[in-house]
């Protein structure tokens, strides 16, 4: 088992089948060492988190929703890197969407639930650049949105 498995099975995260994409585009895009990783929304196997944040969903299931993205991106990677996570030297950059209502602007501490998966599965090398912003709407009605960039060891 490698480390990065080992650090999520600590934490009690099970990797799903990455999710396919709904539309017309690709899962991921290797470009030289990075790796653009598409949008992964607050889908699991139950169906996910949905709603406006600050209206339908509270904060507290909002940062739920957002790890829910850290989980599908942490497939996706997986996807990318062949099956072996050890493969990411780096996260670089992740990019928050909360689906977020009128008077919720805590949307940093929401986007912290997927930053937290990063450091839980990589380390000091899951640290990253962050933006974290509140949108009228996501697809699917989804709660959060996050894409990510990751850098592959050479």
């Amino acid at each position: 088992m490698s480390i990065v498995e080992h650090r999520l099975a600590a934490a009690g995260i099970t990797l799903p089948d990455p999710v396919a994409p709904i539309a017309n585009y690709v899962p991921f895009v290797r470009s030289g060492d990075l790796v653009h990783i598409s949008g992964q929304v607050s889908l699991d196997a139950s169906g996910g988190i949905t709603g406006v944040v600050g209206v339908d969903v509270d904060k507290e299931t909002a940062v739920r929703a957002a790890r829910l993205c850290g989980i599908n991106l942490l497939a996706q990677m997986r996807a990318a890197c062949d099956g072996d996570l050890n493969r990411i030297a780096r996260v670089v950059k992740l990019g928050g969407f909360v689906q977020a209502g009128p008077d919720f602007f805590d949307i940093p501490a929401v986007i912290n639930g997927c930053s937290d998966v990063m450091v839980e599965a990589f380390g000091e090398a899951g640290r990253h650049a962050r933006s974290a912003v509140g949108v009228y709407r996501l697809p699917r009605n989804f709660s959060v949105e996050v894409d990510a960039i990751v850098e592959l060891a050479r």
